[in-house]
C-alpha cells in the first residue's frame, strides 16, 4: 500500500499550455508540474503563471521543478509563480533541501535517479529530509534530467526502497505511460506518478485522450470523460 490509505494521485508535469493544465484538473490530478530547470519544456515565471492558472482557486497542487538554481533564486520564483511544493531536480542533496526548505518555506521534493534497479545509498538520507523523494530513470547522459521517457526496473527496486519509507512519500516518474502506470504502481506503490512524456502527442503539449487514459488506469475506472 501507499505510505497513506488514500488512493494514488497524479501529477502531470512538464506542462506548456493552460489548455493541458486545465484537463489535468478535470480529470482529477492532485499536482501539476511545471519545469524550471531547462530542456525543452522549460518556462520563465510568466508562462509558468499562465500555465497553472486553472488550479487557481482548487486544492490542485502546483509544482515547480528547479535544477542547478540557488535557494534564493528557488524562493524568488516560487513566491512569483504561487508554487505549492518545489522539486528538486539535479540530484540534491540533504544540505541543500534543507537550505531551499528553510528559504521557500515549502515542501520539498527530492529527486533520486535510479539506473536499473539500483536504488541509490543517498535515497536514505533524502527519505530523512525530503517532504517527498521522487524516483526517476537515470537518463542517457549526465547533463540531461527528466522527461526522456525511460523506465527503470520497478520490480528489481522494490527491495530497496520498500524497508526506506516508513509511511515518508513516494512518488514514482520515469516513462510511465497509460499502458505501463497500472503495474509501476503494482511494483512499489507509490504515494504519487508523475507523467509527462508519456501523455504527449508532440514536446510539451498533452494529448488529453491519453491524459484520460492515464487517469483511468490509475483509478481502475474506465470511464473517465
Amino acid at each position: 500500500m501507499p505510505a497513506s490509505d488514500v488512493p494514488v494521485a497524479i501529477k502531470f508535469c512538464g506542462l506548456t499550455r493552460a489548455g493541458d493544465a486545465a484537463r489535468g484538473v478535470a480529470l482529477g490530478a492532485a499536482y501539476l508540474g511545471v519545469i524550471f530547470a531547462g530542456g525543452p519544456r522549460l518556462l520563465d515565471v510568466r508562462r509558468a503563471r499562465e500555465v497553472l492558472a486553472p488550479a487557481e482557486g482548487s486544492s490542485v497542487g502546483r509544482v515547480g521543478v528547479f535544477g542547478g538554481q540557488s535557494p534564493d533564486e528557488i524562493a524568488r520564483v516560487a513566491d512569483a509563480v504561487g508554487l505549492d511544493t518545489v522539486q528538486l531536480h539535479a540530484d540534491p542533496t540533504p544540505e541543500r533541501v534543507h537550505e531551499v526548505h528553510r528559504v521557500s518555506s515549502r515542501p520539498v521534493w527530492a529527486v533520486a535517479r535510479v539506473e536499473g534497479a539500483a536504488v541509490p545509498p543517498r535515497i536514505v538520507s533524502l527519505f530523512d529530509c525530503a517532504d517527498g523523494v521522487l524516483l526517476d530513470t537515470m537518463p542517457p547522459t549526465p547533463t540531461a534530467l527528466g522527461g526522456t521517457g525511460r523506465t527503470f526496473e520497478w520490480e528489481g527496486a522494490r527491495a530497496g526502497v520498500a524497508p526506506l519509507r516508513a509511511g515518508r512519500r513516494l512518488i514514482l516518474a520515469g516513462g510511465l505511460t497509460p499502458e505501463n502506470v497500472a503495474a509501476a504502481i503494482r511494483a512499489l506503490r507509490p504515494d504519487i506518478v508523475d507523467v509527462s512524456s508519456g501523455v504527449e502527442a508532440a514536446v510539451g503539449e498533452k494529448d488529453h485522450a491519453r491524459m484520460a487514459a492515464f487517469a483511468a488506469a490509475v483509478y481502475h475506472n474506465e470511464h473517465v470523460e
